[in-house]
């Protein structure tokens, strides 16, 4: 779907037509906010990118980074621990490089997970359905929905993905369309979001992009 550091390989301009004669308001946010401009972040291990998301959950960029790289150097050749590693890892050992308990418990578990075959490989993961990986990967320790949907946008570039929690989605969906200032109910963003299938991603990026726009007076 995309490629990292590029355009979308998504047929944009059909997406865009799409969406605008499905969604005439949100086309007015469209042209407010001008070029669909989403880049993605090549993937190349699920395990990798699911424990940093792990690591740096609730925790400020630079903290976060800190952390990653001492867990970073408990692996060997230079890479990020293998599955079998993170599982002979010491509790003591990560709590060490910064983690929490329940950080040290979810990445332990995920590398049970990767080991047992419920985190998939990258060729299958990369054929596997949307519903599919969501189901999967939030099973794991401390991987909720949105951090799921946030690898399938910005990893995985999935077109039709709408996360109805997220808050900036939901921010961007007042301004749009006018909630008398009160945030919307993800039922009621997911309500609205039938409309720009199969592109809910495009639309996602548009809402997100709404909060970049100068507030109306």
């Amino acid at each position: 779907m995309f490629r990292a550091g590029e355009a979308p390989l998504l047929d944009a301009r059909r997406a865009r037509r799409a969406l605008v004669v499905a969604d005439p308001e949100l086309a007015a946010l469209m042209r407010s906010v001008g070029a669909f401009r989403l880049r993605t972040n090549e993937l190349h291990s699920p395990m990798t990118a699911l424990a940093e998301a792990i690591i740096y959950q609730q925790l400020t960029g630079q903290a976060a980074a800190t952390i990653h790289g001492r867990v970073h150097a408990l692996g060997t050749r230079g890479r990020f621990p293998t599955a079998e590693e993170l599982c002979g890892i010491p509790v003591a050992k990560l709590r060490k490089a910064g983690l929490s308990r329940a950080k040290t418990a979810a990445l332990k578990d995920l590398a049970a997970k990767t080991l047992d075959g419920t985190v998939p490989g990258m060729a299958r993961l990369r054929r596997m359905p949307d519903d599919e990986i969501v189901e999967r990967l939030t099973s794991i320790r401390g991987i909720g929905r949105w951090t799921v949907e946030m690898l399938l946008i910005f990893r995985l570039g999935r077109p039709d993905v709408l996360p109805t929690t997220d808050y900036g989605v939901r921010k961007g969906f007042a301004r749009a369309f006018g909630t008398n200032g009160s945030l919307p109910t993800p039922k009621q963003v997911a309500e609205r979001g039938e409309r720009w299938r199969p592109y809910r991603t495009m639309a996602s990026w548009y809402l997100w992009s709404a909060l970049e726009l100068p507030e109306k007076s």
